[in-house]
């Protein structure tokens, strides 16, 4: 699966694809990453990218022009791209989301700056609007990190077990139970007995129970859905 990121911060991103489980999924090329900066498309003599906001406000807006030219390169060479803005006023991202781009062959993520992107880029262009959180960031670069590390791990054969993605949070619309590593006694503090006993049946059911306890507190309005 491709993953292009439309940023004027390349550099911001880069490094985080450069250890652990996405970094080998790279290489086994289970995914590939590339960049797409708007300031190597702007028709400005500076370069610049951004202008103030027509009608007034504080701070400036990334303009038409860049962005524009630079997603109208990608779809040309790409027929597959999807492309998805990132936006405090998206739709919350979820993991039947991620689960789901993770089928797209090529995912193209927008990360806006300054007070945001012209409203008639994401009207022409967006295919899909995301947020991750009621907050606001510095940059979409964050929130497109946040998503690609979110659909790259559903792609096959990005994790070393794929067994795993079934038992992890939200999959069945609770939390994961609590884990416990070794050693089985840690200052005092031990691990749930059953879990050394062997009845792996035994088991799975405490392990709903506790995920049943855990949803409950942490996250009450998932437990009311269940």
């Amino acid at each position: 699966m491709r993953f292009s990121f439309v940023t004027l911060f390349p550099t911001l991103i880069q490094g985080y694809f450069s250890e652990s489980i996405l970094k080998r999924a790279i290489e086994d090329e289970k995914i590939s990453i590339d960049f797409s900066n708007p300031r190597d498309f702007t028709l400005d003599k500076h370069r610049r990218v951004d202008a103030p906001m027509v009608g007034g406000g504080a701070g400036m807006l990334m303009t038409p022009q860049p962005l524009m030219d630079t997603l109208h390169a990608i779809r040309n060479t790409s027929k597959e791209a999807h492309v998805v803005f990132l936006s405090p006023v998206g739709k919350p991202f979820r993991q039947n989301d991620a689960k789901r781009l993770a089928k797209k062959s090529h995912l193209v993520l927008v990360s806006g700056r300054y007070e945001g992107i012209d409203e008639r880029v994401i009207e022409a262009e967006a295919d899909e609007l995301f947020s991750i959180g009621d907050f606001i960031l510095t940059g979409g670069e964050l929130a497109s990190m946040v998503v690609c590390d979110a659909v790259a791990r559903n792609v096959a054969g990005v994790l070393g077990n794929s067994d795993s993605l079934s038992i992890e949070s939200f999959e069945s619309a609770l939390l994961e139970a609590p884990s416990f590593a070794k050693p089985t006694t840690y200052k005092n503090s031990e691990v749930v007995s059953e879990f050394l006993k062997g009845n792996h049946s035994r088991i799975t059911d405490l392990k709903h129970g506790l995920a049943l306890c855990k949803t409950k507190y942490f996250r009450p309005d998932l437990y009311k859905k269940v």
